[in-house]
């Protein structure tokens, strides 16, 4: 225990300096005694005070709701499937969102859809409606299927199913929205306005507290259905409030970051090798940290510090993530084999 109180005291450090470092370092670097002083003091209406207010600050705030709402998705999706490779973006939930953001953005470009009924946070409902049509149609299907593989295959597939709905909707539609789509789907964490920034705050931390809540009915649902209903939990009412808490963290996150893919399969997996644990009390508040410094280094990598030039964040994430779901994959194997 006191081991574990030790990381989790480094990973609170270390997620601070990422934050003023993902502040600091861009295109313009701003020394770490500039940027905790203009933080302190607010805004002095310098170019300084701009960036870091305007801009990177938003985007910093950003990556750390983007990093740990997807980990805390993923880790519940886990555990409800008992599946270390089930993922907002594995199970094609992500691939869901975004079919709800193209079936706003590009139908309601082509008037098929009326702007005038949608409020502010209409792209977040409909891909949060998008996220949670998926999950509903994988939460059937892994009724009659259990393995890994088959699992897997589910997700790809309705993966596919939704990215060729996107493709009828780019088809129809014309050039300039389906551009705006496309530069959409590389994903950016400095596209929030602060307004965005708090509705997505909102629901990561909403979500993330009730969670703490379900700390105890997902440690019984790791053994069996049967085992957490003779511990007294409601196996119906956990499944309702996990597909409701993932829907909504990957469909907000997705409308306004975009289909930010592998987050939350990885972390899950890389802080139950970090912590040697599946106890839920201890991985809830560990994904968050470890979710929120995998954005911040992500960040810091797609700004490409000293350059103008930037690269898409969702190209990033997939540099890390993909080896990760490669090792969880042989893995498994070897356990099979074992």
């Amino acid at each position: 225990m006191l081991k574990r109180g030790r990381i989790f005291i480094l990973l609170a450090i270390l997620l601070l300096l990422l934050f003023m470092a993902d502040i600091a370092l861009g295109s313009v670097s701003i020394s770490l005694s500039n940027v905790w002083e203009l933080l302190l003091h607010g805004r002095d209406g310098s170019a300084l005070s701009y960036i870091i207010w305007d801009i990177r600050l938003p985007k910093a705030i950003a990556a750390v709701m983007v990093g740990s709402g997807l980990s805390i998705s993923g880790l519940l999706l886990q555990s409800l499937f008992r599946n270390p490779l089930a993922g907002p973006s594995v199970l094609g939930i992500s691939s869901g969102a975004s079919l709800g953001v193209a079936t706003y953005v590009m139908a309601g470009g082509m008037g098929v859809i009326s702007y005038g009924l949608l409020s502010a946070g209409g792209l977040a409902l409909f891909s949060i409606a998008g996220s949670l049509l998926v999950l509903m149609a994988v939460m059937a299907v892994s009724v009659k299927v259990n393995d890994t593989v088959s699992l897997l295959i589910v997700g790809i597939m309705f993966g596919s199913i939704t990215g060729s709905l996107v493709s009828v909707l780019q088809y129809f539609s014309t050039a300039d929205l389906v551009q705006h789509f496309i530069i959409w789907t590389f994903g950016s964490l400095g596209a929030m306005t602060w307004n965005e920034l708090a509705l997505v705050a909102a629901v990561v931390l909403s979500s993330s507290l009730a969670t703490l809540f379900l700390m105890k009915p997902l440690n019984a649902l790791l053994l069996s259905d049967q085992y957490a209903e003779s511990m007294g939990v409601s196996v119906k009412r956990t499944r309702h409030w996990i597909i409701i808490i993932s829907s909504l963290i990957a469909g907000v996150i997705t409308a306004f970051a975009g289909p930010i893919v592998f987050v939350g399969v990885a972390v899950p997996h890389l802080t139950r090798n970090l912590f040697r644990t599946v106890d839920h009390r201890i991985l809830v508040p560990a994904v968050l940290l470890v979710g929120s410094i995998l954005m911040l280094i992500c960040d810091i990598i797609s700004e490409m510090p000293g350059s103008s030039i930037g690269l898409p964040i969702n190209s990033v994430t997939a540099l890390f993530g993909a080896p990760v779901v490669i090792w969880i994959i042989l893995q498994n194997r070897r356990k099979n084999l074992g």
